[in-house]
């Protein structure tokens, strides 16, 4: 029987503190509020207990932001996309930010088990003044566990509304797009971090930011092939790809650091879940 799972999550400010009201069905649950870094910055962990997506499950996750909150969410472990006998499994994301919210969207890694028929989707609104630091982290197979993506399909869409655009169709007979140079050239991780505003951020602010982020490059990027840029005034955009999740994420994780420094002037208190 597949699952139908929602979970909405609804985040306030009041006076100087973060709150969440939620609601669910299905199998999707939310873990108690934590503030690590004071009040105003409300922590949380989603779980979905069953561990993993099969054929027919449905997954939907609405996370809204009134003005001037500021949430980091976050995930226990991967979310996993099975084998499927014929019918897809989909996991799909909303994210409404209004006037001035910050929202940190940090899940760990979706894996695309081979023979896995998936759908992958995040949509955000950003109202002026809002911004949205997130990624999106993918890995093909399991190569530590002798298990490729050999057979299967990934669709995948990332969309920030009049901001930013990517989709792709992940298709494990595609071959030229797997391991080609113009492709994947044999990594089987993949990754995007964007942060985005609601309102253009000055040339000057903008530069400054780019600039933050390539300086966390590695300087070898045979390895670990990544790239960073500003495709218009209110977004910029990291992408990566790498043979495994670790070296890929270590890098995510260290620009998120940054980026909360150099946009936000924040530290970078990293969410307890990570060091579990």
């Amino acid at each position: 029987m597949p699952w139908q799972a929602t979970l909405d999550l609804t985040y306030q400010r009041r006076a100087d503190t973060t709150v969440v009201h939620h609601r669910h069905s299905g199998p999707l649950r939310l873990f108690r509020s934590l503030y690590p870094e004071g009040p105003g910055i409300c922590h949380n962990v989603v779980v979905h207990p069953p561990g993993g997506l099969v054929a027919g499950d449905t997954l939907t996750l609405n996370v809204a932001l009134e003005a001037g909150a500021h949430a980091l969410v976050s995930t226990p472990g991967a979310t996993r996309f099975y084998r499927s006998d014929g019918e897809a499994a989909t996991q799909q994301v909303q994210l409404n930010l209004a006037e001035g919210a910050r929202l940190e969207w940090l899940p760990l890694e979706t894996i695309a088990y081979p023979g896995c028929l998936a759908y992958n989707t995040l949509n955000a609104t950003l109202a002026p003044g809002a911004e949205l630091l997130a990624w999106d982290v993918t890995a093909l197979g399991l190569p530590g566990a002798g298990q490729p993506f050999d057979r299967g399909c990934l669709q995948q869409r990332m969309a920030i509304d009049g901001l930013w655009l990517e989709q792709a169709r992940i298709d494990a007979q595609d071959r030229h797009l797997l391991d080609a140079p113009l492709g994947l050239a044999g990594h089987r991780c993949l990754g995007t971090l964007v942060l985005a505003s609601g309102t253009p951020w000055p040339r000057e602010r903008r530069e400054h930011l780019l600039d933050a982020v390539r300086a966390t490059l590695p300087d070898d990027l045979a390895a670990l092939p990544a790239g960073a840029t500003c495709p218009n005034p209110q977004t910029l955009v990291l992408r990566a790809a790498a043979p495994l999740v670790e070296p890929l994420m270590a890098l995510f994780q260290q620009v998120w650091a940054r980026l909360r420094t150099e946009a936000w002037q924040l530290g970078h208190t990293v969410p307890r879940i990570w060091r579990v």
